[in-house]
């Protein structure tokens, strides 16, 4: 394999993961940290926000006009799997979820590139390169994006979708008697740190990737078409399980939301029912 490091010897397969201090969402923000700051922000005042950052909804929501509103998100993080194309794809699906969780359609996105200086191009290039075929196959259009030089390699999205204000879907308003569905196995955390330590089987990361490159489109259509045909809001409550784990995203559907009267309500998991990813568990 040519060098990646230039003016280095490096080793003959090369790690992404290697290339950042935590993979994937594991470098955010502790929670606890950013809430406390944004908290101190004062509050704008426009009546045309639907859904805001007071809450920890997957998008934030901005009508336009009646019937039609914007749904907006960005997401962005350091290398999950090790093959470049591979995580340009995860990348673009990751920042689609957000979209396709509260009933959007994306239409278009910037990319947000951090890129270490000594590294070769041809890797961002494949990074891209996945993302794109991916923004592709969601229909959504990559219309620019912006780069800086960075310690720690970063890539990901902005995206832009339209939905209909009378048909948002938050991840708080969940009621007593619902029923939990997943679209997706669990494990990707598990698995992608085993990675990241040299300990995940071949398999166990083939299925990650899969899975974490398959988009949440199909689900998010079913789910419409379901609420359409029973003539009423039968979906209560959609959520995008990342960075924070199936607990952490469970917690804020559970909490509920008191400025717009919706209770806090308690889950319960069938942990005998859940699928997850081989060697996840």
């Amino acid at each position: 394999m040519r060098k990646i490091w230039k003016g280095e010897v490096v080793a003959e397969r090369l790690k992404l993961t290697a290339m950042a201090k935590a993979s994937g969402c594991a470098a955010k923000l502790n929670p606890a940290t950013l809430d406390a700051v944004l908290r101190k922000l004062p509050r704008q005042t426009d009546a045309n926000v639907l859904v805001g950052f007071d809450t920890n909804d997957d998008a934030g929501v901005y009508l336009l006009e009646d019937g039609v509103a914007l749904v907006q998100t960005v997401d962005f993080f350091t290398p999950i799997v090790d093959e470049p194309f591979n995580f340009g794809q995860i990348a673009a699906a990751n920042a689609l979820s957000d979209v396709y969780a509260m009933g959007g359609r994306p239409v278009s996105s910037l990319s947000l590139v951090g890129f270490p200086d000594r590294s070769d191009p041809d890797l961002l290039e494949q990074i891209i390169r996945g993302g794109l075929s991916k923004m592709t196959e969601a229909q959504c259009s990559v219309i620019g994006g912006h780069s800086i030089r960075n310690e720690d390699m970063l890539f990901g999205y902005a995206v832009t979708g339209v939905i209909n204000p009378q048909r948002v879907w938050r991840n708080v308003g969940a009621r007593r008697g619902d029923v939990l569905l997943f679209t997706k196995p669990l494990g990707t955390g598990v698995i992608t740190t085993a990675l990241k330590k040299d300990r995940a089987r071949e398999d166990s990361v083939a299925a990650a990737v899969e899975a974490m490159c398959t988009l949440n489109r199909g689900a998010a259509e079913a789910l419409q078409e379901l609420e359409e045909e029973s003539g009423g809001r039968l979906i209560h409550a959609v959520t995008d399980v990342t960075g924070f784990g199936l607990l952490g995203h469970a917690r804020e559907m559970a909490l509920g939301d008191a400025a717009h009267g919706i209770a806090p309500v308690s889950l319960e998991f069938d942990h005998a029912a859940f699928e997850y990813l081989p060697g996840a568990v």
